[in-house]
């Protein structure tokens, strides 16, 4: 959700700010006429630094989570925003993202001499091709959830309304490709249109977990399994009312990281992050995971709806979140770093 937001709320409390946030959920949003091609071009990207409490800025950890910095990403493009899915390179270098509007995005990040997370620079958008190798142009066809990047370089990346996983070579990490369709798990066709593969991940074995935000499978959410060649039926168990929004494969093992969010007119966004036991993740299994840290108001939040890790040269994981600004002016793109040490 948006970084006008920061403007209209500057004077205003956290709370209040949040609030004016989740109104905006309610307005439709209009379509934009940039960005409606699927050969890359140059996108300027703006950041300012953030704190993880903005009322207390030597605060540096969250549960489990150590901070290592953060930014708001702004931009003049009408097509920037609405960023759901994230990919980070094993090096910390780029980010790949895709939208909700069938957008990619593509940049380098930038850090401090500490490793804090500080900018990025070379930003790169275009529009995901379809299966006839052109630009997405179905508005149904074109709100991209989440991405897994598998052990040959290509990634998939799953859709809502039309629910689906297609698959994409990449060129430098770019999903360049006509891409090909991955066989749908039979019952996702059920899931309401809003509320599909909203977290996708690739396995340590070959495999893919998928999650879905609000198909209803007893006391959790629906989930599909891939391994060998076939989809199995799992559930996922959130915590009260949070959902799943992405998830993430720990580097170097098989555990699972999930991102859950939930929103509140009046209490605002509360996210809260899981960790998944590699042998947990099995056909017909109920997953629920390891909390490592929730977090809401007054700390920094927004909707946020992506997750990525990797593992650094020094054996902690960085954990990168990114929200998703509705395209929204009272909502905010931003980018958080965490460290988690085993």
């Amino acid at each position: 959700m948006n970084a006008s937001a920061q403007r209209l709320t500057r004077r205003r409390p956290p709370g209040h700010a949040l609030v004016l946030s989740l109104a905006a959920l309610l307005l439709a949003a209009a379509p934009t006429s940039a960005g409606n091609k699927a050969e890359p071009g140059p996108v300027a990207l703006s950041t300012k630094v953030l704190q993880l409490d903005p009322e207390d800025p030597k605060r540096e950890s969250i549960g489990r989570l150590i901070w290592r910095g953060g930014i708001e990403i702004t931009s003049q493009a009408s097509r920037f925003g609405g960023l759901s899915g994230l990919l980070v390179s094993g090096d910390g270098a780029r980010l790949l993202a895709v939208s909700d509007r069938g957008n990619w995005l593509s940049a380098r990040l930038r850090y401090d001499a500490g490793g804090r997370l500080i900018g990025l620079e070379d930003g790169q958008m275009a529009r995901l091709r379809d299966l006839d190798g052109d630009a997405i142009s179905k508005k149904r066809l074109r709100d991209a959830e989440d991405l897994a990047e598998l052990a040959d370089g290509s990634i998939v990346v799953s859709f809502e309304d039309e629910h689906r996983i297609w698959r994409y070579d990449t060129d430098q990490g770019r999903p360049l490709s006509r891409p090909t369709a991955w066989p749908n798990p039979e019952g996702l066709e059920d899931a309401p249109d809003n509320s599909g593969l909203e977290a996708l991940t690739d396995l340590a074995d070959g495999g893919l977990l998928a999650l879905t935000e609000n198909q209803e499978a007893g006391a959790g959410k629906a989930g599909y399994l891939w391994r060998d060649g076939a989809w199995s039926r799992l559930t996922y168990r959130p915590v009260a009312d949070f959902k799943p929004t992405s998830a993430s494969r720990v580097p170097g093992g098989g555990d699972v990281l999930v991102l859950e969010r939930t929103a509140h007119l009046l209490g605002g966004f509360n996210v809260r992050l899981v960790r998944i036991a590699a042998g947990d993740i099995r056909p017909g299994a109920a997953l629920h995971g390891e909390e490592l840290a929730r977090w809401g108001a007054p700390l920094t939040i927004d909707n946020f709806e992506a997750v990525a890790a990797r593992r650094a040269a020094d054996g902690t994981i960085p954990i990168y979140l990114l929200s998703d600004d509705n395209f929204s002016p009272l909502q905010r793109t931003l980018l958080l770093m965490f460290a988690l040490e085993e």
